[in-house]
């Protein structure tokens, strides 16, 4: 039986990564689209590379030819910008994220591809009152240009039985060369500068390939829109890792208010076996971040 074909848009970035690696790690015969190919060594082993560039009329749509599945994670933004991540051009922002991601599922669609899966962002919520957790079934009020692209892209790839995944802030180690979320973060506190409350909710890079494979290989997921979260996790208690593991002597910063935070309800996810890694990665994972990176 041949091994399953898969493109990952926007492949090598800091999410891409993590699911190249899980889909490699399966069997799939990976195809990186993005806009420059990987490092010698960024992935475990080869992948093919097809240069991507977001405006619809750019699309080179013979990359689709023989593939099986589609995860697209490429975004065209400022850098180091999601919301806000338009700058001085929103017009282009809308035709590049939205009319590009458009013209990539008619072309996966053309060509024969059998399921696409859209990583989409807790941003289509928008604003809640304190404490109210968020489900798939909430209607949705993004208050960004950001969350409204990603928002109308879910509804355009649900029309033809696309699933989307409405990721939160994703955590985890960077890709060679490249530098882990909470490195600066680290540096600071270790450096005993003063740090302000913060507190939000977290997903594992694993983990976020975990669910990206099983909404590849599900059954009846077609049209369906899945949550990907897994802690809350409070700045206090983040460094209180990093404090105990390296007996930095600096103060943590104040914790946060943890139960105003809306936190993502992952029930739809877990009902197809995803079960993300918890506290235990999270500890798990600092020491690896602290130690090797």
């Amino acid at each position: 039986m041949a091994a399953p074909c898969s493109i990952v848009t926007g492949g090598t970035g800091y999410v891409g990564r993590f699911i190249v690696e899980a889909l490699l790690q399966a069997g799939h015969e990976v195809t990186v689209m993005g806009r420059r190919p990987p490092v010698e060594g960024f992935f475990s082993r080869a992948v093919a590379f097809v240069p991507l560039d977001l405006e619809p009329s750019a699309l080179d749509r013979s990359a689709f030819a023989g593939a099986d599945f589609l995860v697209h994670g490429a975004f065209d933004h400022e850098p180091g910008k999601y919301r806000g991540g338009e700058g001085d051009d929103p017009a282009g922002f809308r035709r590049r994220n939205l009319e590009g991601s458009l013209a990539l599922f008619d072309a996966a669609r053309a060509a024969g591809v059998a399921r696409t899966a859209f990583l989409s962002s807790r941003a289509v919520y928008g604003p809640r009152p304190a404490g109210v957790r968020l489900a798939e079934t909430d209607p949705a009020r993004p208050d960004t240009l950001y969350g409204e692209i990603k928002l109308e892209t879910e509804t355009r790839l649900r029309a033809i039985g696309g699933v989307s995944l409405r990721i939160t802030g994703v955590y985890g180690p960077a890709g060679v060369g490249k530098t882990h979320k909470w490195a600066g973060l680290f540096r600071d506190y270790l450096d005993g500068k003063p740090l302000s409350p913060r507190v939000g909710t977290e997903v594992h890079g694993d983990d976020v390939a975990a669910a990206v494979r099983l909404v590849l290989e599900a059954g009846d997921v077609e049209g369906k829109i899945f949550n990907v979260s897994d802690l809350v996790v409070d700045r206090h208690d983040l460094l209180s890792i990093v404090q105990r593991l390296t007996d930095c002597p600096h103060p943590l910063p104040m914790a946060a208010d943890k139960a105003s935070v809306n936190a993502m309800e992952t029930e739809r996810l877990q009902s197809l076996g995803w079960r993300p890694g918890g506290a235990a990665l999270l500890e798990k994972t600092v020491r690896t971040l602290i130690f090797t990176e």
